[in-house]
C-alpha cells in the first residue's frame, strides 16, 4: 500500500468513531415500562421459558441470527502470525460483511491462545451465545484439528472460512471454467501449488465435484509431494503421487489446470506454454498472484485466468459464499455445515454466473454488459441475487442430508424475507459499489 492508501485506510477505521461495527437495540427502550420488559423484572419470563425448553432460546433471543467470527491471529490475510489484537480489524471487517450481505449480526472474538486444545475449549464454552461460528485466520495444521473437534462437540454450524470459503468459490469457478473450456472434471489433470489449509480444502472439494485423485499433483515449497517423501503431514500424504516427477515445471506438462495458493511469481510463461490446450489457471496468492495477470493473459490466447484480486476479472472472493451459507444454515437450524451444503453452494454460485446480468449491476461496475464467458466465470461480489440463490440452495441441501432442524415449508415466502434483507441494506451496498469502482 502506498502512503495515500495507508492514510485513507487508517482514517476509515478511526473516524468518526473507532472500529467498523456497533450494537443497536431492536426493541423499544423509551419508557420505564420498556426497560422493565427488557430487563428486570420482565426478562425473567424468557429465562424461565428457555430453562424449561432450551429450544426457546431461538424464539426469545438473537442466537438464531448471530455468528461469532473467531480467530487467534496466527494466519492473518497476507500478514501471517500477527497476534490476536492485530487481527481485530480483519475480524470486525468480516462481521461487517455478514451484516451488509446477509443481514446476520456478528461478534468478532479474538482469542489470545495458540494451544489448539485450549483454543477449542474456549470456543466451545462460548458457543451457547451463537447460532454459528466462523473460524478465521488460524494457521495450518492446527486449523484442521480445531475445526474438526469443534464440529464434533457443537450442535451449531462451524466453518473455517479460509479453508472452505476458498474451496467453495474456486469450486464454482472451476465448474464454469471447465464448461467454457470443454473439459470434463473426471478427465481434468490438476496441479496444485501450495499445501496449506486452503489448498487441501480446495483439492478435497474438487474431488467431490468430480476431479479424480489420480489426476492430481500437489506441490509445496520442496517441489512435488511424492509418496516416497518422509514426514508428510496427513493432508499432504492424502495427495501424494507416485509419478516420477519432482518440480512444478514437470508437473505442469500437459496439465489442464493450475491452482495456486502459494507465493508470487512461481509460475512462468514457459510453464503455462507446456500446459494442455485451453488451460485454466487460478493464481490465488495474495496480494500478488503466482503470475501477473497481464503476463498470463498475453502468454496464451486460450487461457481462463482467475486471481484473488478485485482489480482483475474473475476474482475468487470468499464473500460470494460465507454470508449466504451461514444465512441458510442458521435459517434452517442446521447442526453443521456439511459437504452436501458446500457443494450445493458451489453449484448455486456457478449457476448464477450463467444467468443474464441486470443492466444496473453491470453499470455499477463501470461496464455496459456482463455475460458468462472467459472474463466472467463468477458473479460479482455486490450481486444482490446471491442471497436469494445461495441461501435456499444451502437449506435444501441441509434438509435432504438430514442436518436441518427447521423445515422451510414455503420457499417463495422465505425468498421474500431475503428480499427484505436486501432492501434494508441496499443503500449501504450502493455506497460500497461506488467506493469499489472509484478505487479501481
Amino acid at each position: 500500500m502506498d502512503k495515500n492508501n495507508e492514510k485513507a485506510a487508517l482514517d476509515y477505521h478511526r473516524y468518526p468513531r473507532p472500529g467498523k461495527i456497533e450494537v443497536v437495540p431492536t426493541k423499544p427502550y423509551d419508557t420505564p415500562e420498556d426497560l422493565a420488559l427488557a430487563y428486570s423484572p420482565g426478562v425473567a419470563y424468557p429465562c424461565i421459558s428457555i430453562k424449561e425448553n432450551p429450544a426457546d432460546i431461538f424464539k426469545y433471543t438473537n442466537k438464531g441470527n448471530l455468528v461469532a467470527v473467531i480467530s487467534n491471529g496466527t494466519a492473518v490475510l497476507g500478514l501471517g502470525d500477527i497476534g490476536a489484537k492485530a487481527a481485530k480489524p480483519v475480524m470486525e471487517g468480516k462481521a461487517l460483511l455478514f451484516k451488509i450481505f446477509a443481514g446476520l449480526d456478528a461478534f468478532d472474538i479474538e482469542i489470545d491462545e495458540k494451544d489448539p486444545q485450549m483454543f477449542i475449549r474456549t470456543v466451545a464454552s462460548l458457543a451457547p451465545t451463537f447460532g454459528g461460528i466462523n473460524l478465521e485466520d488460524i494457521k495450518a495444521p492446527e486449523c484442521f484439528m480445531i475445526e474438526s473437534e469443534l464440529r464434533d462437540r457443537l450442535d451449531i454450524p462451524v466453518m473455517h472460512d479460509d479453508q472452505h470459503g476458498t474451496a467453495i468459490i474456486s469450486g464454482a469457478a472451476l465448474l464454469n471454467a471447465a464448461e467454457l473450456q470443454g473439459k470434463k472434471l473426471s478427465e481434468l489433470r490438476l496441479v496444485v501449488n501450495g499445501a496449506g489449509a486452503a489448498a487441501i480444502a480446495c483439492t478435497r472439494l474438487y474431488c467431490r465435484l468430480g476431479v479424480k485423485r489420480s489426476n492430481i499433483v500437489m506441490c509445496d515449497s520442496r517441489g512435488v509431494i511424492r509418496r516416497d517423501r518422509t514426514n508428510l503431514s496427513a493432508g499432504k500424504a492424502e495427495f501424494a503421487t507416485d509419478r516420477d516427477i519432482s518440480t512444478l515445471a514437470e508437473a505442469l506438462v500437459d496439465a489442464d489446470m493450475f491452482l495456486g495458493l502459494s507465493v508470487a511469481d512461481v509460475l512462468t510463461p514457459d510453464m503455462i506454454m507446456t500446459m494442455a490446450s485451453k488451460p485454466i489457471v487460478f493464481a490465488l496468492a495474495n496480494p500478488e498472484p503466482e503470475i501477473a495477470y497481464d503476463l498470463a493473459m498475453s502468454t496464451r490466447a486460450d487461457i481462463i485466468f482467475a486471481t484473488g484480486r478485485s482489480d482483475y476479472p474473475n476474482q475468487i472472493n470468499n464473500v460470494l459464499g460465507f454470508p449466504y451459507i451461514f444465512r441458510g444454515a442458521l435459517d434452517c437450524g442446521a447442526t453443521t455445515i456439511n459437504e452436501e451444503m458446500k457443494i450445493a453452494a458451489a453449484h448455486a454460485i456457478a449457476s448464477l454466473a450463467r444467468e443474464q446480468v441486470p443492466e444496473a449491476m453491470a453499470k455499477a461496475y463501470g461496464v455496459d454488459t456482463l455475460s458468462f464467458g472467459r472474463d466472467y466465470i463468477l458473479p460479482k461480489p455486490f450481486d444482490r441475487r446471491l442471497l436469494t440463490v445461495v441461501a435456499p440452495a444451502v437449506i435444501r441441501a441441509a434438509e435432504s442430508s438430514g442436518v436441518a432442524t427447521i423445515n422451510i415449508q414455503d420457499f417463495a415466502e422465505y425468498e421474500n424475507r431475503l428480499m427484505q434483507i436486501i432492501c434494508t441494506n441496499d443503500s449501504l451496498i450502493e455506497y460500497l459499489i461506488k467506493a469499489h469502482c472509484q478505487c479501481k
